[in-house]
């Protein structure tokens, strides 16, 4: 038998060595049972059979098993052959699954494994790369068989690099070691090359290999030493970063380094800046946190000494101080007019009406008949003389004059300023045509016109004082003056309102007006003037109430306006403090953890949301504390905007961080202390991120040139900062402390009362995260949504770029009051009953020539003068009131003292006799003593006065009380409006005028610019008379000027500061993630579409763009970044694969913080000032931040997620890399732990079985055991 055994044997060499290398061939074909020369081995060594014939075609079963089991040598179905029968791949696919079993984390691996085997098994042209080497004859299914136990492999060096090349870094994660490291025997990962690992496989001693397989290498194209015929195989082997042809993905990062990204200069600088600013900030949480109670003690200590300064602060209430920059133009020019011709003086006003009472009409024997309105009666005449008179009657005890004090002491008196009496004191009514004379009112006479008589009496005069108002004298009987009893006339405009068409006695009201001198503050008499308004005040409601007026009226003193923004201030302080309350209540309540009703009281975070908002308080005091210790004022929009803007963006870091720290489980062998700053460490670079760019946004909008803009920018940018630097210290604090008694199990409010439930290590992720991760963030970016999203706010964006362009530029002076103030009436009787606006003074400066004749011409407007003088100019544009908005011509000193001058009258002469002789004699005075003239020359042309004359007369003119003799006199009426120096040159005049009834603040702004337009055209003109200096100038003044000049430059200015605003959000946000530009240009586009989209808002809900608009869009800009720049960090830190998923990722994460955070902080807040009385409050602040939260709500967790889905920067290659790594490493201390548990357990167990119950727990202590110390060092090596 052994005889014929090795005769078979010898046999079967013989055919080997005949058999041919050849295309199509097999070598051998299908199984032959056990391999006999091997004992027990894992799989079942099944042989092949020898076998030299031609590839069979496969079809059916056997096709579809070829092509599962070795897809890389498929051809298709009818084109494909192979040299293995369906046994073969059933037993190659079984040894193959055990491979992949550890190959399988890289499907290119496993794929290039697999084809080695498939080939030298199943390949169509087996013998041209397989050489059998050894047969055995065996006896199979009764049979005699030969079988190959042994055969050569010819595979290109190429073929076979490249495949281990795929394999060698594939990782074993029960180990954390490499997988081949198990394929390679006694040489482990390090020492493997592709012989060696090849040699392995083909070893049959391993257990696996069912025969000896010797593949043999070849390089390139060597055939040395190649039996005949043989082509070593040379396959497509792939790469570890490419995908198999079934479709499997590239190997990870983890397994194969050619699917690592490449990693750029910019990913690694953002992973440097964000990992410096992670360990900074996690090491100092970690020191904040391990001493609460010195950092609490410390930051309080801070903040008390910035506040000090507290005891120096500056409230800025004076409008003029609020909006106009010291060196505007306006206020340049209101300085030069106060300091030559004194403050405009101060207003007390009354607009009294009679609504259905029914008019008369009356035929004059002068005037025909006239209609006279209900209000203009003699009963209603002499009931405002009454109400006037108890007016003047006022007295009351100053603490300022330490006497009595009455209306002399502060009224305007233009006749006799030095010494007043009440008679002396301007107040302008109707009554006043008669001198407020009762008897004058009673007054009749008879008179004979054209042989008609017929009694006249008040009415007649009347219907002459209104139509010649100036006049000393009337037509009628009566023979009275139409001079009001302080000597000057009062005009109609100031007596009635409500006319039409010179139509005078039918007006629908009368007017009562008390002029008093306005002293600055400074002044002790400014204090009785505000004492008298009290007064005033007082009696006007005192008669409004009583039932027995007759008069329905609006009033106003001029302390009213402030009185009545004080008030409503006060009022509205209660509103501002529920809003305060209100979101101190949602923080408490939101930032609780309620895992069950028995640690209700433990995991609430009431005095976390209280400490929250005392950061908030402390960093606004110590702002506020600092800049008033250096002198810079505040106002009450600082009070009111600063703390909101603050606690929008202190709750929204308070948020972040207390959500992160309850989202994170802290690490085994981590110290509370320790958690609190690594999760600092994780979430405090995006707070800096919104914080820094916040502030220095609002340092660069301290460049404002409006003070209130200014004040405020540098308030709210230190109380951003300090509000960072104490969340970074006492919130720290604070949050270890609550850390601490929450461990502890004891209740928040009764600290000495504690729970027997324990709170749970798992990650509370609350209901908002949860329900934005399933819920809202795969409905936004699910991809017609984004495409919908996309569409809807760029049609917004656009909408808004048109609706910008249109929105009003303005701020009624209406606005300021609340909804129930009397001033709201007394400004739309002043719109509706008014006739003509407030006066204009058109100003010279010093440098024109006024003594030439040239000077002169170019100024006045009679006979002689300049066709384009200054007055002409004036009265040309009263011609085209609509465009002007100038109402009334000026007046001009320069044609009543030429007037005043003409030989032809009385009023200027000169003593012909007496010790006075030579000097100027008043028109009083008996001609007998006055004969001279004071200029010769003809009555009836156009006399000018010499230089000589110029300056001897022109005092006389202004010192010259007028009267019925001589009307021209300039007293009251021009002597403060002509100033000189010793020398006699006028360094200041004013021409008076009267704009048209303005209504709104875009016609003041429109008034004061083509003012301005005036004023430039007629200095230009008067510059070119001989003598003018260069410098010389002519300017509008208005009291309403200073502060209506800003919305002639506020569009630029708010650019300019919103701009401003922009540029540090962009930098900053490009600096902290590392020169991100792309992720800087999406949080700039985004929160420009922010304020785009709120001024849009504001056309479409009538809120005028003003400086308190400016105000609060610079906060929008801050609030924005609260919105956009946490979730544009929180995208380009994530490592998901895809931009979508990585969007989702922040929107979920991020998103869910910020909205409970920002949003849900600032809404209910915001809702309450709903309630409050004054419309600045409702519009600006309720509206305005309504619509700016909303919007930045929308454009940050709607529109900026979806926009980063598309445009957001791509994944951070080296983040990636160093947060794999870091997985690694978890993964090794955890596989270690657990093999050094598993060690502790069994030498425990070994040495004392009665201890091994405790070996679980004892092993869990982060201490090692002294006598495993040796074994642990070996488990850490390995």
């Amino acid at each position: 038998m052994k005889h014929l055994t090795a005769a078979i044997t010898v046999l079967a060499l013989v055919m080997l060595s005949e058999a041919q290398h050849q295309a199509g061939y097999c070598a051998f074909y299908d199984e032959c049972g056990r391999n006999p020369s091997l004992g027990d081995t894992l799989i079942p060594p099944i042989v092949p059979c020898l076998n030299y014939s031609p590839a069979r075609h496969l079809t059916g079963e056997h096709y579809r098993k070829f092509k599962e089991v070795c897809p890389m040598l498929d051809k298709g179905e009818g084109n494909t052959y192979g040299c293995c029968s369906l046994g073969q791949l059933l037993s190659l696919e079984m040894s193959l699954t055990l491979s992949k079993g550890v190959l399988n984390r890289c499907p290119s691996c496993a794929e290039n494994f697999a084809h080695m085997h498939c080939m030298a098994t199943c390949s169509s042209n087996q013998t041209l790369a397989v050489k059998v080497t050894k047969v055995m004859n065996v006896t199979y299914l009764g049979k005699p068989r030969d079988v190959v136990v042994a055969y050569n492999a010819y595979v290109n060096n190429e073929f076979a690099d490249k495949a281990f090349q795929s394999c060698k870094n594939v990782r074993l994660p029960a180990t954390g070691g490499f997988a081949i490291s198990t394929m390679c025997g006694r040489y482990g990962a390090s020492l493997c090359t592709p012989q060696r690992w090849y040699d392995f496989q083909g070893d049959s001693s391993n257990g696996l290999a069912p025969l000896d397989i010797d593949f043999l290498l070849i390089k390139g194209h060597d055939t040395t030493g190649l039996p005949e015929g043989v082509i070593p195989y040379n396959g497509r082997a792939l790469g570890c970063n490419e995908s198999t042809p079934s479709g499997s993905e590239p190997c990870s990062c983890q397994d194969c380094k050619e699917s690592c990204p490449k990693v750029t200069c910019a990913d690694k600088t953002s992973l440097v800046a964000q990992d410096f600013l992670s360990s900074v900030f996690q090491r100092w949480g970690t020191l904040m946190a391990s001493y609460p109670l010195t950092v609490l003690l410390l930051s309080a200590i801070v903040v008390a000494v910035f506040s000090v300064g507290l005891k120096s602060i500056q409230l800025t209430t004076d409008p003029v101080e609020l909006w106009s920059a010291p060196n505007s133009q306006a206020r340049q020019e209101k300085e030069f007019h106060d300091k030559n011709f004194g403050p405009f003086f101060r207003t007390n006003q009354l607009i009294l009406t009679a609504p259905g009472r029914k008019g008369s009409i009356y035929d004059s024997l002068l005037f025909g008949k006239q209609n006279f309105s209900g209000i203009v009666s003699k009963d209603l005449i002499i009931q405002l003389l009454e109400l006037q008179q108890k007016i003047q009657k006022i007295e009351f005890w100053s603490e300022d004059l330490n006497r009595t004090a009455s209306l002399k002491d502060v009224c305007y008196a233009p006749l006799n300023p030095s010494n007043p009496s009440l008679t002396d004191c301007a107040v302008n009514s109707l009554p006043q045509y008669f001198q407020s004379s009762l008897e004058n009112i009673n007054a009749k006479a008879n008179m004979t016109e054209l042989g008609v008589t017929k009694e006249v009496d008040w009415r007649d005069h009347l219907i002459y004082c209104l139509n010649s108002p100036l006049s000393f004298k009337d037509i009628t009987a009566l023979g009275m003056s139409c001079m009001a009893d302080y000597g000057a006339p009062v005009f109609t405009f100031l007596a009635v309102g409500g006319y039409g068409d010179d139509d005078y006695t039918n007006a629908e009201a009368l007017i009562l007006t008390f002029s008093l001198n306005n002293f600055p503050r400074e002044n002790p008499k400014f204090n009785v003037a505000l004492q008298w308004e009290k007064e005033f005040l007082k009696i006007v409601q005192d008669y409004e109430n009583d039932p027995a007026t007759n008069f329905t009226f609006a009033y106003m003193a001029e302390r009213s306006l402030e009185d009545e923004i004080n008030r409503t201030t006060a009022e509205d302080i209660p509103i501002f403090m529920i809003s305060y309350l209100v979101i101190f209540v949602y923080i408490a309540v939101a930032l609780g953890e309620y895992s069950s009703c028995k640690r209700l009281l433990v995991d609430s975070k009431f005095l976390v949301g209280l400490g929250g908002i005392l950061v908030v308080g402390r960093s606004v005091l110590a702002s506020m504390g600092f800049y008033s210790w250096i002198g810079i004022p505040s106002s009450l929009v600082i009070l009111q905007v600063v703390p909101f803007l603050v606690l929008a963006v202190g709750a929204d870091n308070i948020f972040i961080f207390v959500l992160e720290y309850q989202r994170d489980v802290r690490r085994d062998g981590e110290t509370r202390e320790q958690h609190i700053g690594r999760v600092l460490g994780h979430v405090a670079p995006s707070m800096l991120l919104c914080s820094l760019s916040e502030s220095v946004c609002f340092f660069l909008g301290a460049l404002s040139t409006m003070p209130a803009v200014r004040s405020f920018a540098l308030y709210a940018a230190l109380a951003v900062l300090m509000d960072f630097a104490l969340q970074m210290t006492a919130f720290v604090a604070l949050l270890s402390l609550d850390a601490r008694r929450q461990d502890k199990n004891r209740c928040e409010l009764f600290c000495c009362v504690s729970v027997s439930q324990k709170h749970s290590n798992k990650p509370n992720e609350g209901f908002l995260l949860p329900f934005m991760r399933k819920y809202y963030a795969p409905a936004l970016l699910h991809r017609y949504t984004r495409i919908v999203v996309m569409v809807v706010f760029i049609l917004m964006f656009c909408a808004s770029i048109f609706l910008m362009l249109h929105v009003k530029v303005g701020l009624d002076q209406e606005l300021a009051m609340p909804t129930d103030s009397y001033m709201l009436r007394y400004f739309s009787y002043l719109h509706k009953y008014f006739e003509v606006g407030v006066p204009v003074y058109f100003v010279t400066k010093r440098g024109f020539n006024f003594t030439s004749e040239e000077g002169m011409n170019a100024v006045c407007s009679s006979v002689g003068c300049d066709q384009f003088s200054l007055t002409q100019k004036i009265q040309y544009a009263t011609n085209y009131p609509d465009l002007s908005y100038i109402a009334i011509p000026a007046n001009s000193w320069v044609d009543d003292f030429i007037d005043w001058l003409n030989p032809g009258s009385r009023c200027c002469r000169l003593y012909t006799f007496g010790p006075n002789q030579g000097q100027f004699c008043p028109a009083n005075i008996s001609s007998l003593l006055c004969w001279d003239k004071c200029m010769n020359g003809s009555a009836t042309s156009a006399i000018r006065p010499n230089v000589e004359e110029f300056h001897r007369f022109l005092p006389d003119f202004l010192g010259n009380r007028p009267d019925l003799q001589c009307s021209k006199g300039g007293l009251g009426a021009y002597d403060t409006s002509v100033v000189m120096d010793d020398s006699g040159e006028i360094i200041a005049s004013r021409f008076m005028a009267y704009h048209t009834t303005l209504t709104n603040s875009q016609e003041y702004t429109a008034a004061l610019r083509k003012g301005r337009e005036l004023a430039s055209s007629i200095t230009e003109a008067m510059k070119k008379v001989p003598g003018t200096s260069p410098d010389f100038e002519v300017f509008t003044y208005t009291l309403t000027n200073v502060f209506y000049e800003q919305y002639l430059t506020i569009v630029p200015e708010g650019l300019f500061n919103i701009c401003m605003c922009l540029l540090p959000t962009f930098v900053v946000c490009c600096l902290l993630l590392g020169l991100d530009l792309r992720s800087g240009l999406l949080n700039l586009i985004t929160i420009i579409m922010i304020v785009v989209d709120t001024v849009g808002v504001m056309t479409l809900w009538s809120i005028d763009y003003n400086a308190v608009s400016l105000i609060n869009l610079v906060t929008a800009v801050g609030i924005s970044v609260e919105f956009v720049s946490h979730m544009t960090r929180s995208f380009a830190l994530s490592t998901k694969p895809t931009r979508v998923e990585r969007a989702a990722d922040a929107t979920a994460n991020m998103g869910s913080a910020v909205f409970a955070g920002v949003a849900m902080t600032n809404l209910p807040g915001i809702l309450v000032l709903a309630f409050a009385k004054a419309q600045l409050i409702q519009i600006f602040f309720f509206r305005l931040n309504l619509v700016i939260t909303l919007l930045g709500l929308g454009h940050g967790l709607i529109f900026l997620p979806v926009l980063l889905t598309y445009f957001g920067p791509g994944l951070n290659k080296a983040l990636l890399l160093q947060t794999q790594k870091a997985k690694q490493g978890q993964d090794a201390k955890r596989r270690v732990k657990e093999a050094y548990d598993n060690i502790s357990y069994v030498d425990n167990d070994e040495t004392n079985p009665e201890t091994s119950s405790n070996a679980t727990s004892s092993s869990g202590d982060s201490k090692k055991p002294p006598e495993h110390t040796e074994r642990w060092e070996k488990i850490d090596h390995f």
